[in-house]
């Protein structure tokens, strides 16, 4: 009896090694679901409101002085979109005013970020409708906050001197993240 229970062990012990190298595989499946995605945001410099004013001329028969052009504003979106598709900003005003162009251009991307960023649209005169100022934008992100995405530059400057009269208005700038 000793002889066979040494045989087992000895037998077991010499197939050991077989028996933990005897490989298995399994599968099973995972679910992944990616969402369609369409962020935007206008960040700014400063916490505070855009400010741009003429200045009067010191003599008589000169043109007014257009503001500084500002820059402190960024666009900054993130964006998943369906295969073939794409996305654009664009920009309109809620008011015009009389005898002046509000223009804006949105810089190529820059900072943080990855992905199809958009192509900008050079400069757009702005006016109540809707219009692209950065397209082509597919899936990608521009990074958060100021010197992230796209800088934008507004400039004034008269186009038509018999329709300015004096004011004192604001106007919004809406943006909109569209396919």
């Amino acid at each position: 009896m000793k002889r066979t229970i040494f045989g087992f062990l000895f037998a077991l012990l010499w197939m050991l090694p077989f028996i933990t190298l005897a490989q298995t595989s399994g599968s099973k499946n995972v679910s992944i679901t990616l969402p369609t995605v369409a962020l935007l945001d206008i960040e700014l410099a400063a916490n505070k409101n855009i400010a741009m004013n003429f200045t009067a001329p010191t003599e008589a028969g000169r043109p007014l002085t257009n503001p500084a052009n500002n820059t402190s504003l960024w666009v900054n979106y993130t964006s998943a979109v369906a295969t073939g598709s794409s996305r654009s900003v664009s920009a309109k005003v809620s008011a015009i005013i009389p005898g002046i162009d509000i223009k804006l251009t949105a810089a190529a991307a820059s900072g943080t970020g990855g992905g199809t960023r958009g192509i900008t649209a050079g400069q757009k005169i702005l006016t109540t409708s809707d219009q692209s100022i950065i397209t082509g934008i597919g899936g990608a992100f521009t990074g958060n906050g100021v010197s992230n995405g796209h800088q934008l530059t507004f400039a004034l400057s008269p186009n038509t001197y018999a329709n300015i009269v004096k004011t004192n208005t604001t106007i919004t700038v809406i943006y909109t993240l569209s396919n």
